[in-house]
């Protein structure tokens, strides 16, 4: 917990140590107004920590509704949010996303896009204030500011490709597209420059800070979707990269896998980087708001009422249930799975599951007290027919529809992170952004591209499932590695570019049509090419 506690510190400290100001980075031309000057801070480690706060706290939208994460997540075969009558119709722009029909003017886009940007303008102020200092310290904090404002590009050029590259702050015109090979390059050269200066330790100190090991992260990633991001492959250079961070002996794998996720996460030595949220310092963190159904507020004594959107798409919470162990008419049988609420997520009686089923609440729901929970408007007026297990709160896996009136309790729910019991709208546990497993993947997967029958990454794989307490693989294929990763790395902002790679983002699944290339990348929004007129529209998009 003190971790924690450190870097929250940290971001409070900003909101007493500086004046806060948002700047689109299409609109470049605001004043600047701050009393904070290189003449009177940033001379002591403190002061410049204290004001790493604000481009740290940026990070805080990955864990709420309608922003990256979201984007990411709808648009895949993992998630999907039913308009339930007159709930979460929301205009049509969730159905878009998960059917792959979205407009250049769907509003999540642009929240993407301001949020990205947003942190990426405040590396951007801290970069050209740190620079004005002669403190001799201010160097490590610029590196460290621009090690983050790579992660930042390294998302917009996944989810967009063709951006704007703005990286210095005093420029006030507005800025054209780059292509997505230059910002590639640049957040690759970026990373290289200041690579080896970043901190190689693991404590304390760089809790949820930029170090080695998260560069090492990014730039893996950043070569993992390299052909996509480029057209040219570099399989060895993402293999060399995860194998910096094995090498280091600075992270393995946790026993168990939800201890990376639970409440009190900031001990697990299988994260690399992450976000922390606490519920009261470091709020935003929103899943059980936006999952959980209206009457889980009494089965997790919640002070809030959560919204019951988010569902999980049957077929992929199907694939973590061996049918052989389950079978059933319409797939694994859900009957015999019961949630709890004690972070263990999934129990069986039926035989052994994969023991990331703890990814999922699903099943009957019971109050604390041990009654069950009733969901009395089931058969009402925002359902086309009565959920199939009546009032008593049950989520199946099986959703009747997508629109206009899907089941208020169909669906699978969110399970990654422990739920608080008595907690709030904003939960305490710490975001993840870059994990040890995804790393363990990612080099089985560029060993496996090299050469099929790489023993190696069959190895690392299969440290992967015999955690997860499943069967070993014998070979590997693409099917299976890409089914891997998927109930590996659930929800956590790698599905889509995972099921881009693998080619299978065009392809057919729940409620959503055969797709054309035009929507592997989200178009550039909007509103932001109506106040800037330098801004192309990627390819295939309406201008």
């Amino acid at each position: 917990m003190k971790m924690k506690q450190n870097i929250i510190k940290k971001i409070a400290a900003l909101s007493i140590a500086l004046t806060f100001f948002n700047q689109s980075c299409t609109n470049l031309d605001e004043e600047i107004y701050s009393d904070v000057t290189a003449d009177n801070f940033f001379k002591t480690n403190e002061e410049f920590i204290s004001a790493l706060g604000q481009a740290y706290a940026s990070l805080g939208g990955l864990g709420n509704h309608s922003n990256l994460w979201s984007v990411q997540e709808i648009s895949s075969d993992e998630l999907v949010i039913t308009t339930k009558g007159g709930d979460w119709y929301d205009g049509g722009v969730l159905i878009q996303l998960h059917q792959h029909n979205w407009t250049i003017d769907n509003g999540f886009f642009n929240n993407t896009w301001q949020f990205l940007y947003g942190g990426i303008n405040n590396c951007n102020r801290l970069i050209y204030q740190f620079g004005q200092s002669d403190a001799p310290q201010a160097t490590a904090f610029i590196n460290e500011l621009r090690a983050l404002r790579a992660l930042w590009y390294y998302w917009l050029l996944d989810s967009f490709g063709n951006v704007p590259l703005v990286v210095d702050f005093k420029e006030t015109s507005p800025v054209g597209n780059s292509t997505r090979a230059q910002v590639f390059a640049f957040v690759e050269s970026e990373l290289n420059a200041v690579i080896n200066n970043l901190p190689t330790d693991v404590s304390a100190v760089t809790y949820g800070r930029m170090t080695k090991w998260t560069a090492h992260a990014i730039k893996c990633k950043l070569y993992l979707n390299a052909e996509v991001y480029t057209g040219t492959a570099k399989w060895t250079e993402a293999a060399a990269e995860a194998q910096a961070i094995i090498s280091s002996g600075k992270y393995n794998l946790e026993s168990s896998y939800k201890d990376n996720f639970s409440i009190n996460n900031a001990g697990s030595t299988e994260n690399i980087f992450v976000y922390p949220y606490d519920k009261v310092f470091a709020g935003g963190f929103n899943w059980p708001m936006m999952t959980l159904h209206y009457a889980s507020q009494g089965v997790y004594k919640l002070t809030a009422q959560p919204w019951n959107g988010y569902s999980v798409v049957e077929e992929f919470y199907n694939s973590y249930i061996d049918p052989a162990q389950n079978p059933g008419p319409q797939g694994p049988v859900w009957k015999g799975l019961t949630s709890d609420l004690n972070g263990d997520g999934i129990s069986d009686d039926n035989g052994t599951v994969d023991s990331r089923l703890s990814n999922f609440v699903v099943g009957p729901q019971f109050n604390p007290d041990g009654t069950r929970a009733s969901d009395p408007g089931f058969e009402g007026p925002t359902t086309a027919a009565p959920d199939p297990d009546g009032a008593p709160l049950t989520f199946t896996p099986q959703i009747n529809q997508i629109y206009p009136n899907g089941w208020r309790q169909g669906g699978a729910r969110i399970g990654k992170y422990q739920y608080e019991v008595g907690g709030t709208n904003n939960m305490s546990n710490d975001f993840v952004v870059f994990r040890y497993a995804d790393i363990l993947l990612s080099r089985a997967e560029a060993l496996w591209r090299l050469n099929s029958g790489s023993a190696e990454a069959l190895t690392l794989v299969n440290q992967i499932r015999t955690r997860a307490g499943v069967t070993a693989y014998g070979s590997l294929t693409a099917d299976n590695l890409v089914a891997e990763r998927g109930r590996e790395m659930f929800a956590e902002m790698t599905r889509r570019q995972d099921l881009i790679r693998f080619d299978k983002w065009g392809s057919t699944w729940w409620e959503k049509p055969v797709s054309t290339a035009t929507y592997k990348l989200f178009p550039i929004p909007k509103a932001q090419r109506d106040v800037n007129s330098l801004l192309q529209q990627n390819p295939g998009y309406p201008n």
